[in-house]
């Protein structure tokens, strides 16, 4: 049991609690969460693999590189600035999507996560479009749907989960790992959890760049089709609950 104090120095008492959410949330998970972890990280790994390895070179599932080159640019008086910024904007959108459509923290059947997904489809659609353009609203398009993406699941699983960048997932094991040492309870259902959603995201990396070796851009293709499975299995799912 953890007591918050007025003064913030006591904050430091409740530390699990404010790096890792509420102790008991995981556990409190389905046990499908996992599964769809992994697969919803694997498809932010291809998805960023195909914008690492398109022109311009621009990742586009996580922001941590983009806002350092954006500093850089903006102290050169760059022009590629609007650009960076643009991809900044667009993952703030995406993520505005998934808040604009789930009203609660809470994981529920009915919510619109199948809708959520199906948008997620669309504007990787409409980014392979243009990335077949070599036109950067492609990666405007592709950024918005990772921020729709890791919303989403943030949502989806009471603000634990991440899926679309790592670093986070990297210091919560550290944490995990360094609260072990000093003898405190270890979750292992959460460290599992972390361990999948990293490996989903290095496997989705993998066969990104293998299908990009062959197929180039039209990879994105596996993505949008994870995302349409993943809708429709949840709309099953839910419609066969209501019997």
């Amino acid at each position: 049991m953890y007591i918050l104090y007025p003064s913030w120095p006591y904050l430091l008492y409740d530390v699990p609690t404010l790096f890792f959410g509420d102790p008991d949330m995981i556990s409190k998970l389905p046990k499908w969460v996992e599964y769809g972890a992994f697969t919803l990280a694997l498809l932010a790994g291809c998805i960023n693999v195909v914008g690492l390895l398109g022109f311009q070179h621009q990742a586009v599932s996580h922001l941590s590189g983009t806002a350092t080159l954006l500093g850089s640019s903006l102290l050169s008086l760059s022009t590629h600035s609007g650009h960076l910024l643009a991809i900044l904007i667009s993952f703030v959108i995406g993520s505005m999507i998934s808040g604009l459509l789930l009203s609660s923290s809470s994981l529920k059947l009915g919510r619109h996560y199948d809708s959520l997904l199906i948008i997620e489809a669309a504007l990787l659609v409409v980014a392979l479009y243009f990335l077949q353009a070599e036109s950067a609203f492609g990666h405007y398009f592709a950024s918005a749907a990772c921020g729709l993406q890791n919303a989403l699941v943030t949502k989806y699983s009471g603000a634990v989960i991440r899926t679309t960048h790592m670093t986070g997932i990297f210091t919560d094991i550290g944490l995990m790992l360094g609260a072990a040492l000093r003898k405190e309870p270890f979750d292992q259902r959460q460290f599992i959890l972390f361990m999948v959603i990293i490996v989903g995201f290095v496997s989705g990396g993998s066969i990104g760049a293998l299908f990009y070796s062959h197929y180039q851009l039209y990879t994105l293709v596996i993505p949008i089709i994870i995302c349409l499975i993943l809708a429709f299995a949840y709309r099953i799912y839910w419609l066969r609950s209501q019997r």
